[in-house]
């Protein structure tokens, strides 16, 4: 189902910030898989032994998901005229702001002394609800680059 007109698709590859997605995004999931690899280390007790090390590669992997998403937010307000939840982009946001939820919920609970289960637990969901929302993008990109295909061949681009 792709969202972008013709008109759309020549500011998204115009952009900056398209460039910018394209260079984070892959930086962000080298942090999931090591945060994701502390974190399964740590509760296995397997060569990682420190907690900190846990809240280190969530920490990492959390500012680095603030700074996609607002570069994300910059990129949505170019194209689509919105900061964010634009209708074309609406359940990528909505997929975002889950993944963040559970991302800064970890940073509340240890705030709040939760016991380290309990952290472990919200940095799997954290880390699931961001692969989640990956691949919600992903997906978008190959419809969209089919799309961008299609408009190409029928000479609206």
């Amino acid at each position: 189902m792709p969202r972008y007109t013709p008109e759309q698709l020549a500011k998204r590859n115009a952009s900056v910030w398209t460039d910018i997605q394209i260079i984070l995004a892959p930086i962000q999931f080298l942090l999931f898989v090591a945060g994701l690899t502390t974190t399964l280390f740590y509760a296995n007790g397997f060569l990682v032994e420190g907690f900190y090390w846990v809240s280190i590669a969530i920490l990492f992997k959390t500012l680095f998901f603030a700074l996609l998403f607002t570069t994300g937010m910059f990129f949505e307000k170019e194209i689509f005229d919105q900061w964010v939840y634009s209708p074309e982009f609406l359940w990528e946001d909505i997929g975002s702001t889950v993944a963040a939820f559970f991302h800064l919920l970890y940073f509340f609970l240890a705030y709040f002394n939760a016991d380290r289960e309990v952290l472990i637990w919200d940095a799997y969901l954290a880390y699931l609800t961001y692969v989640l929302n990956a691949l919600q993008y992903l997906t978008r990109i190959i419809l969209e680059k089919l799309n961008e295909r299609k408009l190409r061949i029928d000479g609206h681009i």
